[in-house]
């Protein structure tokens, strides 16, 4: 595959979410499966993109988010 990245559909799109590892809370906008490799052997990483209230966008791992109360 040639891309470096695909979408992938997630239960909590568009959905208020948790990131643990940060504890910031925004709307999960999209999960992305991305080739992260700078070399030539590629390392595929399902990244979360949440949208902070501030109005960033910021990654996590997908293992990361949960659902906010």
């Amino acid at each position: 595959m040639t891309e470096r990245y695909e979408y992938v559909p997630h239960r909590l799109l568009r959905h208020r979410v948790h990131d643990v590892a940060s504890g910031t809370q925004g709307v999960l906008m999209a999960v992305i499966n991305e080739n992260v490799s700078d070399s030539d052997h590629p390392h595929w990483m399902e990244l979360a993109y949440i949208r902070a209230a501030c109005g960033r966008e910021f990654t996590t791992a997908v293992s990361n988010v949960e659902p906010a109360e």
